[in-house]
């Protein structure tokens, strides 16, 4: 489930066209995602040489073009979810302070894992059209929506919702994405939830270590190419 969100999404963000070699707006939701779209396109489309003889230089184009403007760490207790209290409310001092070091672990390692497996979906890239809804009055917001629908001839329109947060500094960056609905971060939290309870943290940040330092290529939902 987690691939295919990735899938439209990813397309989503490689097919947009805005004006050009403008800075990225981080006080405008819905031009950030539109213009952080029309950057990693071109980046894409100008390394296409570089990509074909080795698909590690997409890691280097999400990590400059798309992680900046993603709030992995935020993205990172969202998963994380109730973890986060029951590290909040240990007493013992010297527990709290490693427990509070695994997270910041996985954070690093969810950050290599997003990047990672963005750029084994940019590997299955496809051309669509993409429609963006018209924007809508976020001055009072924290979190925006940004709406949009991938539509291809012959086949049902893919609606795929941004989801940006307000930081202290008053910019915006993406954490989430719905597909049809269905948050990719709920889907991971989801799917890592019991190997958490189960066997702990660290065993996460293990699982999560291993996967992102594979090769970039595109896994199916089974993990196999």
């Amino acid at each position: 489930m987690l691939v295919r969100f990735l899938i439209v999404a990813t397309t989503l963000l490689l097919s947009c066209v805005v004006h050009a070699d403008e800075p990225v707006d981080l006080t405008d939701p819905y031009k950030m995602v539109q213009q952080v779209a029309d950057n990693t396109f071109k980046r894409i489309t100008r390394d296409q040489a570089l990509i074909e003889v080795d698909k590690e230089h997409l890691r280097v184009i999400v990590q400059q073009e798309l992680l900046p403007y993603i709030d992995y760490k935020y993205a990172s207790y969202r998963v994380l979810g109730s973890y986060i209290q029951r590290v909040r409310n240990i007493q013992d001092k010297e527990e709290k302070a490693q427990a509070v070091e695994h997270i910041k672990q996985f954070i690093d390692v969810f950050k290599n894992y997003l990047v990672a497996t963005y750029a084994g979906v940019f590997t299955q890239y496809t051309n669509q059209k993409v429609e963006f809804s018209p924007a809508r009055d976020f001055e009072d917001d924290q979190i925006a929506i940004v709406k949009t629908k991938i539509v291809e001839p012959g086949k049902p329109d893919i609606r795929i919702d941004f989801k940006v947060r307000r930081d202290s500094n008053n910019e915006w960056r993406a954490y989430d994405m719905m597909a049809e609905g269905i948050s990719l971060l709920d889907a991971k939290q989801t799917e890592l939830h019991g190997i958490l309870r189960q066997q702990g943290i660290e065993h996460v940040i293990g699982l999560l270590d291993k996967k992102s330092r594979l090769p970039v290529q595109f896994r199916g939902d089974d993990g196999s190419n």
